[in-house]
Formats: structure tokens, sequence, C-alpha cells
């Protein structure tokens, strides 16, 4: 941590900066068909960080040119409204939108059976509309939810969450300060019924025992919100058939 960072306590006393202990989650909230005008959709709070999530599809994809014989095309698009940082962010996309589009496509498409709807497209956004850290873990999870309330036939649901570093030690459910002062930070996706992971990222160092421990710290809070996602839709389940 530099000269101008040096007041910025991250860990102290073995807590982190919003009380909570290295392997704890944020509270985290969910909720499943948000939006009536769309197949499916959910909404996710990590901490501070609020996302919604639409599907529409599968629908038949046009231009024909770009449908696969084969299985459904995913489109998927990440934005963050002006409104969701302290910062006004410029609206539309911009470099690093398109990349988080692109791992959260690659993250949801290995649990849809995609080959069950051939020449369709399947359409997923991603609408970040608070930003405290971890946005692209936040999404995921709910596009997986919104993927399930559109009633696409999934191998598993998707869940996925940030570890990191903070000073010398590995934590869970990467904060805004964290994000911002912390060594590195690893988001983790990953169908856990399965135990396959979908997505692997890491900026900053981690020694290999780092890693290992951040995985592993990874895999137990994904198991928990994975709990979670499925609790949601028990609720969806629940409204749905209330006479």
């Amino acid at each position: 941590m530099n000269a101008a960072n040096e007041e910025i306590v991250l860990l102290k006393d073995g807590l982190r900066v919003d009380g909570r202990k290295p392997e704890e989650l944020r509270p985290i909230e969910m909720k499943v068909g948000v939006l009536k005008r769309a197949d499916g959709s959910a909404y996710v709070a990590y901490g501070e960080t609020k996302v919604i999530a639409a599907v529409y599809g599968p629908r038949e994809l046009h231009p024909r040119h770009l449908q696969n014989p084969e299985k459904a095309v995913v489109r998927c698009r990440y934005d963050m409204v002006p409104f969701s940082v302290k910062q006004r962010k410029r609206p539309g996309p911009d470099r690093r939108s398109i990349e988080i589009s692109k791992v959260t496509k690659e993250a949801l498409e290995p649990a849809i059976f995609l080959e069950n709807f051939p020449k369709a497209a399947i359409d997923i956004f991603v609408e970040i509309i608070q930003a405290d850290a971890s946005t692209r873990v936040a999404g995921i999870t709910a596009a997986s939810l919104a993927l399930a309330d559109a009633g696409i036939p999934m191998r598993d649901l998707v869940a996925a969450v940030t570890t990191g570093k903070i000073d010398n030690t590995v934590v869970l459910d990467i904060s805004g300060p964290e994000d911002q002062y912390g060594v590195a930070d690893m988001p983790v996706a990953m169908m856990p019924r399965l135990e396959r992971i979908t997505l692997l990222q890491m900026d900053g160092k981690l020694s290999i025992s780092e890693f290992k421990q951040a995985l592993e710290l990874a895999k137990e809070g994904i198991k928990k919100i994975y709990e979670k996602q499925k609790e949601a839709l028990r609720r969806r389940c629940e409204i749905d058939d209330t006479p």
C-alpha cells in the first residue's frame, strides 16, 4: 500500500472494514420474476452491489445467417447504469463492459442445454444498478436465476463470488474498499452440484498456497450462494402456485 493509502485500514483485530470475518459473505438478497415483460428475470444484491438480470428467449435468431443449426446462440450484455457509481458513468458500452459481457456469457453457456434449441437465440441482459465491487459475479448469479426463471433447461445453476487478498489475509466476497486497496481479487463461478468451474480470473498476485486457499474459500461461499438461489426459486414457485 503506498503512502497515499496508508490511512486505509482493511483488516483490524481479525475483522474487515464492514465488520465481517475473512470467511464471511456480505448480506445477500435474491428475488426471481421481478420484470413482467421478460421471459425470466432476477434481482440479486451482494451487500451494496445490486443487480437486475433479464432473459429473453429462446427465440428464432434473425438474421438467419447468424443461426447455428446445431444449438442456440447466447448473447449477453453487461452494463452499469450511469448512477451505479459515485462518479457518474458515461452511458453505453466500454472496454470493461464488453469484456465482462464475454466472460459472463462463457460462464453461463456450459450450464445451458443449448443443443435443445437449434437456430435460436437466448438473450441475457445484466444491469448493475449499484456497484460496490464484485459486480461480475453478482451479475452471473442473477443471470443464472433469470435463465431458470425463463424455464430454460440447465445442467445446474451457476453461482459466483470473488475472493481476494487484503494485507496478508485471504478473504471471501470482496467489497468496494477491498477491491480498491487490496492486493488481489479472484472472481470464481461454478456449477456447484456438478463441481465444475466455469469462470476463474485473477487480478494481482497470490502465492500457490494463497491461490489454493482462495479457491477453497470461493467454493465454500458459492455453496452458500447456491442454497440462496434455490430458496429464491422455491419462493417463486410458491407464489406461482398460490390460488
